[in-house]
């Protein structure tokens, strides 16, 4: 059964490694909170703001972040396989070394983010606005980027092999050596 914790506004609060598998948390504001390590795996965090927050090595696997803001939310080394990120703000989101494995960032706004390391591999990336990304060494195998914008991405060392780029925007892209991507 589904949480939903009470009490004192999460904004700026330390929430590391706390577990809330499951929770509720949708539309709550965890503005600049840290939630380092925190077991979020399966909450809903619909339309939440995560704007600055922390979330190094948290578990958010099958979680729900659409329509979530996390501009200049830092990442590195999270857990967000399979989770639900469609249209949601990651403008200058910090995911080194996350693992996005077939996450749906669809139509998602990925400007500036840097996803160095990133595992992106059966990604959902339609539609997505990628643009002056930093891809380096980004795991994009599989990855679906129909209509992606990746307008002034850097996509060096990045293995785009068996991709679906239909329709994609790789204007003034840095592109990987033709062996990563044909």
């Amino acid at each position: 059964m589904a949480t939903e914790p009470h009490g004192a506004d999460p904004t700026e609060a330390t929430w590391t490694f706390t577990n809330l598998p499951g929770a509720n948390l949708a539309g709550r504001n965890f503005g600049g909170a840290n939630l380092r390590g925190a077991n979020l795996r399966g909450a809903n965090l619909r339309g939440a703001n995560l704007t600055d927050a922390t979330l190094n090595d948290a578990d958010l696997r099958g979680a729900d972040l659409s329509g979530a803001n996390l501009t200049d939310a830092t990442l590195t080394s999270a857990d967000l396989r399979r989770a639900n990120l469609t249209q949601a703000n990651l403008t200058r989101a910090y995911f080194f070394y996350a693992n996005l494995r077939r996450t749906n960032l669809g139509y998602a706004n990925l400007t500036k983010a840097n996803l160095y390391d990133a595992d992106l591999r059966r990604t959902n990336l339609r539609g997505a606005n990628l643009t002056d990304a930093r891809l380096c060494y980004a795991d994009l195998r599989r990855a679906n980027l129909v209509g992606a914008n990746l307008y002034g991405a850097d996509l060096r060392g990045a293995d785009l092999r068996w991709s679906i780029r239909l329709y994609a925007n790789f204007s003034r892209a840095i592109m990987p050596p033709k062996k990563h991507y044909g």
